[in-house]
């Protein structure tokens, strides 16, 4: 399988669905981890330039521990828009190139509106994909447009923050890649550090005692948990998360 998961911030999938993307790649599929942000805004004393390239590495280092592919739009923090032409048509070009059999993303009540505007990038641009009139976008790392990608895929809405307001309807078993999920996130070094010094948020023991939270609604130590958009034409007749 292809699977594609289109993040807001350079951390925000290793946080939500890392352990799933690694049970992914552990069996074979091809899995492309796209952040939309490049999260430039995410510190209070190095540089929006200077941390927008800290977190681009960040992101590369901790999808090749998962096993995946890092893509980056690379929309500054606080700019995403759902509406915006050129981000859309970066995202279709991402669609078209991985070719996914389903795309994991944002729920679309979150906690904040730039991770709302990327669940309408993933949804608007997984039907604009399909349209061989839609232009697309060359991006860093893809060599050339793509053509139209001929299916609306299903798509998978990943936990919120805490789990706040998220109800999963299915649920994956991360047990055994629970600490690829957690050596992945640490790579966010600049992210970890400064939650840790300045807000004394043990942001590892955080995620970790969010899955064990997803585990214990579903009967296993680690859980990650999922919502399904429904709405057609993007069902499939087997399950696409895996066991």
């Amino acid at each position: 399988m292809n699977i594609l998961a289109i993040g807001c911030h350079p951390d925000d999938l290793e946080i939500a669905c890392a352990g799933t993307l690694a049970k992914y790649a552990k069996r074979g599929d091809k899995v492309i981890m796209c952040h939309v942000a490049n999260g430039n805004l995410g510190h209070a004393i190095i540089m929006p330039d200077e941390l927008r390239d800290i977190r681009t590495k960040e992101a590369e280092n901790a999808a090749k521990i998962i096993g995946a592919e890092s893509v980056n739009i690379d929309v500054g923090d606080m700019n995403v828009e759902a509406s915006n032409r050129d981000t859309i048509e970066k995202v279709v070009e991402v669609i078209r190139y991985a070719k996914p059999d389903l795309i994991i993303t944002h729920n679309p009540d979150d906690y904040m509106r730039d991770h709302m505007q990327t669940s309408q990038l993933a949804f608007h641009a997984s039907f604009g994909a399909t349209v061989p009139h839609m232009k697309g976008a060359i991006l860093p790392g893809i060599s050339e447009a793509a053509e139209a990608f001929g299916t609306i895929v299903p798509i998978f809405f990943m936990d919120t923050l805490a789990g706040i307001n998220f109800i999963p309807t299915e649920y994956v078993d991360v047990t055994d890649t629970i600490e690829l999920k957690l050596e992945a996130l640490a790579c966010h070094e600049s992210q970890i550090k400064w939650m840790l010094d300045h807000d004394k948020i043990d942001f590892i023991d955080f995620v970790r005692t969010c899955s064990k939270y997803r585990g214990l609604q579903c009967s296993v130590p680690y859980a990650e948990g999922f919502r399904q958009y429904a709405g057609w034409p993007r069902f499939a007749t087997k399950r696409l998360l895996p066991e």
